[in-house]
């Protein structure tokens, strides 16, 4: 008697569980006929072969076999976002940017409701911005820059509670600023920039707690800029938008009567007796109209019609809910036994391949094995050697010591991704413990472990030195240990008052960039022991100085440890600071040259004692008037010949061809020749 419903039931949930499988199978294959027409690329992904066996490329699962990351940036896609995509409901991560793909957004992308990140940027795309990506309730990062977007920014967004980037830069939006932006509490980078929107800076959005970057530069903006926004500092940036008009903002004229003085009312607007039409109101704008006699009378209908539609939309929704929790119930139990015993008994090798982590992204709720820690002993390292490896290791306990438990009051710096602490070791020497987490590692432990032996291969008097390392599986957790650099980053040292002792002498700065150079020069070259390597995050936060103002060039080689999706947004700092060479934006990929345009950047800075490049900066140099380009705290005191020749090193660094670029070497032996004829 209880045999037959207990095969019954092992037969649905078989067939529930293959069902799923096909459904997601069958949706990758529509993705693929649409992304990759010409069957070139995605040749790995076959009607017969399993998404989570790690066959298909670029394709992750979760810990269900579930279908969590689709990771295909930089593979020359050259077809249509499917609607087919709406079917990978278990989706996490999907990554399809720096590709040459057309068309529009399909709708059904808002079934996707587990998303956090939608990376579509450097594409072809075209068409509005679906308003129903505003169903996408779990979005953290919205990326649809440089693309061929029309219309409206769509006021839905300001729905998504969860977003921290929103990313829109080089469309062809027009409309106004949604005001309900302002109603995201984690929001901390808003890009608009070279579009045509118009309009006013809505007050609530200056208002956002955590915003941190707002540029809208290059577009048609107009009236008085929030005073709010003076808090972000060099964080907001507004040029090449006459309209805009405010007090304490630098190249801002003062607002006048004829300026509208509503930041909630965008123009042009025509309200008040004047009787004038508001047809021309961006629907961005959240505008809430007076309305008087039988002027809303439509709305109210088109309201009452909403709520019954609402409640037979809820009452469906409630019935299929229903039957869903009832067969993930049923699933659940078919799985409870074999779940015990991995516990019981930890997972085997052959189990944790089941827990696929092909392209792993740091927001993919993707999980290493139970008992993760690439540092255990007797653990077999493919190649990497276990002599050196040991050497470097530290203990959990040596960390926390050192860092009296990573105390706030050691905190030294604190990213998305990574926090460091100040340290003392028993020794007495002084360290800086770095802090990663392991969603942002590589997932492949084999790879992080090639990441971690890169590293300790690296020994240079300008690099900053790698002291040891340690992972804790307990924590979920590892650790590198540094020297301790007692004078900070060079950011420090850039846009002071001239009576601050922070100061750099022109000695100084020669020697900075002198020293720099043979850091970057030792990466790119080829050692024995050591590969060739790109650094891919040259700026003045990663030019350290140690106690005599030598410079030291800190996280090289780090990329090497952390996942794609780490490093892109590890980077969105530097680009917005104008490191990020212009290739990169077509490419999407990091070379030699890219790192020499970031230490072209990189020069400027020095030399005009300022955080910001500007195209002044280049224009000066070009021009030879590099007296405009020096920095007005050094006084005149400075080699006009050696501010010459380091300003044209510069020009050439940061030339938009790659190919005319100087190698590191060349630069190096430039300026060697300028520190003999001294």
């Amino acid at each position: 008697m209880g045999f037959l419903p207990l095969f019954l039931c092992f037969f649905i949930l078989f067939a529930v569980s293959v069902r799923g499988n096909n459904v997601e199978l069958r949706a990758l294959m529509d993705l693929k006929a649409s992304l990759d027409p010409d069957n070139a690329m995605l040749t790995s992904w076959t009607v017969s072969g399993d998404p989570c066996d790690d066959s298909f490329e670029g394709v992750a699962c979760n810990e269900k076999n579930q279908v969590a990351n689709i990771s295909l940036q930089g593979k020359r896609l050259k077809g249509m976002l499917s609607p087919a995509i709406g079917g990978l409901i278990h989706l996490t991560g999907l990554y399809l940017h720096y590709n040459s793909l057309y068309g529009e957004i399909p709708r059904e992308i808002s079934n996707l409701v587990e998303l956090t990140d939608l990376y579509l940027n450097v594409n072809n795309l075209s068409g509005e911005i679906p308003p129903e990506l505003g169903n996408m309730s779990s979005l953290q990062v919205l990326q649809l820059c440089y693309n061929q977007f029309t219309g409206s920014v769509p006021t839905q967004l300001g729905t998504l509670k969860k977003l921290n980037v929103l990313a829109l830069q080089s469309n062809q939006l027009t409309g106004a600023i949604p005001a309900s932006l302002g109603d995201l509490g984690v929001l901390m980078r808003v890009d608009l920039s070279s579009n045509h929107l118009f309009g006013s800076i809505p007050s609530k959005l200056a208002d956002a707690p955590l915003l941190e970057v707002l540029d809208i530069r290059s577009n048609r903006l107009s009236g008085n800029v929030p005073l709010a926004l003076k808090r972000l500092v060099g964080g907001f940036q507004y040029d090449n938008n006459p309209g805009l008009c405010g007090v304490g903002f630098p190249s801002l004229r003062v607002c006048t009567s004829l300026d509208r003085s509503n930041p909630n009312r965008p123009e042009p607007y025509g309200g008040g007796s004047s009787g004038s039409s508001t047809r021309d109101i961006p629907e961005t704008a959240n505008i809430n109209l007076n309305c008087s006699g039988n002027g809303c009378s439509k709305s109210s209908k088109t309201s009452q019609a909403s709520v019954v539609v609402g409640v037979i939309v809820v009452t469906v929704i409630a019935s299929a809910i229903g039957i869903l929790t009832f067969t993930h119930y049923r699933r659940r139990k078919q799985k409870l036994g074999g779940g015990l015993d991995m516990c019981d008994n930890r997972l085997s090798t052959d189990k944790a391949k089941e827990v696929n982590r092909k392209n792993g992204s740091p927001l993919v709720s993707l999980e290493y094995s139970i008992g993760w820690d690439p540092l255990a002993e007797g653990r077999r390292f493919g190649g990497v050697s276990q002599e050196i490896l040991q050497s470097y290791r530290f203990n959990l306990e040596e960390v926390e010591s050192a860092t009296q438990y990573f105390a706030d009051k050691n905190l030294l710096a604190k990213t998305n991704f990574l926090t460091t602490y100040r340290g003392t070791l028993r020794d007495g020497s002084l360290v800086a413990v770095t802090r990663l987490t392991k969603i942002s590692c590589k997932s492949e432990e084999a790879e992080f472990l090639r990441g971690l032996n890169v590293l300790t291969s690296l020994r240079h008097e300008n690099l900053v030195r790698l002291r040891g390392f340690c992972c804790s599986k307990s924590r979920g957790e590892c650790f590198l240990v540094y020297d301790f650099v007692p004078r900070g980053n060079l950011l420090h040292y850039l846009d002071v008052k001239e009576d601050e002792a922070r100061v750099l002498e022109w000695s100084t700065r020669v020697s900075i960039i002198g020293g720099t150079a043979k850091g970057i020069e030792y990466l790119h070259g080829c050692k024995v022991n050591k590969p060739a390597l790109v650094h891919q995050n040259i700026c003045a936060e990663n030019v350290l100085l140690d106690q005599r103002f030598k410079p030291l060039l800190s996280n090289s080689g780090l990329h090497k440890l952390l996942t794609n999706d780490t490093v892109f947004s590890a980077l969105k700092a530097s680009a917005a600071m104008g490191y990020l060479a212009p290739e990169y934006s077509t490419t999407g990929r990091f070379t030699e040259r890219s790192d020499i345009y970031a230490f072209g950047v990189l020069i400027f800075q020095i030399l005009s004692g300022k955080r910001k490049f500007t195209s002044s900066m280049r224009a000066a140099a070009e021009s030879s008037k590099f007296h405009d380009l020096m920095d007005a705290n050094l006084r005149g005191r400075f080699s006009e010949f050696e501010a010459a020749k380091l300003a044209k090193i510069a020009l050439l660094c940061t030339h938009e061809c790659p190919e005319e670029r100087p190698t590191m070497e060349t630069i190096v032996r430039e300026l060697g020749n300028l520190a003999n004829s001294s």
